[in-house]
């Protein structure tokens, strides 16, 4: 079992902006999507939202053409061990509160990984310090198309629950009682190349994926595209979101720096 962890690498300076003069709140080297945020502990207690699982393939390695472009190429070849990486790529998408500025995270979600050359997809959920639990692919199992609707909430008692369905494979995963005591000041929809060994992986080529129907404390969460954010290894731009739906609850990340067409639906 590959055991990836969740965890967000510091912001880049705010705003930022790309060539066309598009602007996104904020930037993470392993996160993409949409992040709100509170100063009040205790706001957020709900998210939920959709998307479908995308197909992923192995990016195009860097070519070495600059001494820095060259160590970057290095090391996605090669690990610490000298063994080679350059076949294994990983992403996930997932819903979670807390995170964004703290160590502490309540989420769940999809992996879509290249691992030796061969796809993965896998349903999971984690609570972090702690490292991830991953669905049983014969129970719960997952592929590229199906269409993922998950909710995370805070119970009456003080517990929570996590839920976890696929509506084209026609299971349900529901995990209750969870204790969890992070402050509950952000929620996110993200995009995101997890940790292995303690370090980034290298972004799987996921196309791209539209979060849908999105929601905090059962409500829509009123995007902007202040709430968005971009993810950059190396300067570069690798996967980027649109603007919001005209609702205000739905979005689109691409993988690479084109910025994607606003969704149409809810």
């Amino acid at each position: 079992m590959i055991m990836l962890h969740s965890f967000r690498k510091p912001l880049a300076d705010l705003p930022v902006a790309n060539a066309s003069n598009t602007t996104y709140g904020w930037s993470s080297e392993n996160w993409s999507g949409y992040a709100l945020t509170s100063d009040t502990q205790g706001t957020y207690t709900s998210i939920s939202g959709t998307w479908v699982v995308p197909e992923v393939s192995v990016p195009a390695s860097p070519n070495p053409n600059s001494e820095d472009n060259f160590w970057t190429w290095i090391a996605d070849i090669f690990d610490g061990d000298g063994l080679t990486q350059s076949s294994s790529s990983y992403s996930a998408t997932w819903i979670g509160i807390d995170g964004f500025t703290n160590s502490q995270l309540i989420q769940t979600g999809t992996a879509q990984n290249i691992v030796d050359g061969q796809a993965q997809y896998f349903a999971w959920w984690e609570i972090l310090p702690n490292p991830e639990t991953q669905l049983s692919t014969s129970q719960y199992p997952v592929s590229p198309g199906d269409e993922m609707q998950a909710q995370i909430a805070q119970q009456a008692d003080g517990t929570w629950s996590i839920i976890l369905t696929d509506m084209t494979q026609n299971w349900t995963f529901t995990e209750n009682g969870i204790e969890y005591t992070g402050p509950q000041t952000s929620a996110e929809w993200i995009e995101e190349a997890p940790a292995l060994n303690g370090a980034i992986t290298t972004l799987a080529n996921y196309g791209s994926i539209s979060f849908e129907s999105t929601q905090t404390n059962n409500q829509n969460p009123e995007f902007t595209l202040y709430d968005a954010g971009v993810m950059i290894q190396n300067g570069q731009w690798i996967s980027t979101p649109s603007q919001p739906n005209a609702n205000g609850n739905g979005f689109i990340i691409g993988y690479g720096s084109s910025i994607p067409p606003a969704p149409t639906t809810n």
